[in-house]
């Protein structure tokens, strides 16, 4: 069964669970918030696609952070404000399994799971 990440409130988030369900694919769904994000979930998703894909950089969270948090940034200094906000990774992240699918995009869904 697939996992998708994110936060319930989030639009694109409900797009993809809209998807998922009108598609027939049983997922269970991880609320950032709620269900929280521990370091080896981040881990696992940083061994499988870069952290810079991860990050949301056009987030309401993102514009938040200090110009000190937001500059020089590494695979260490990323993961340490992702885990410290998951507001700041893209939704949704779609585990499959054997992939991660980070957004949502019609198209890439139909092509990926379908």
């Amino acid at each position: 069964m697939h996992t998708l990440y994110g936060i319930k409130n989030c639009d694109t988030v409900k797009k993809a669970k809209q998807w998922l369900e009108q598609n027939n694919i049983a997922y269970q769904f991880h609320d950032f918030r709620a269900d929280e994000l521990t370091s080896s979930q981040l881990s696992d998703f940083v061994s499988r696609v870069d952290w810079s894909n991860l990050l949301n950089r056009s987030s309401t969270s993102w514009r938040q952070l200090s110009i000190e948090q937001q500059s020089d940034l590494t695979a260490e200094k990323a993961i340490a404000l992702m885990l410290a906000n998951p507001t700041l990774i893209k939704r949704p992240v779609l585990d499959t399994g054997d992939k991660l699918i980070i957004g949502f995009k019609v198209d890439h869904y139909k092509t990926e799971l379908l």
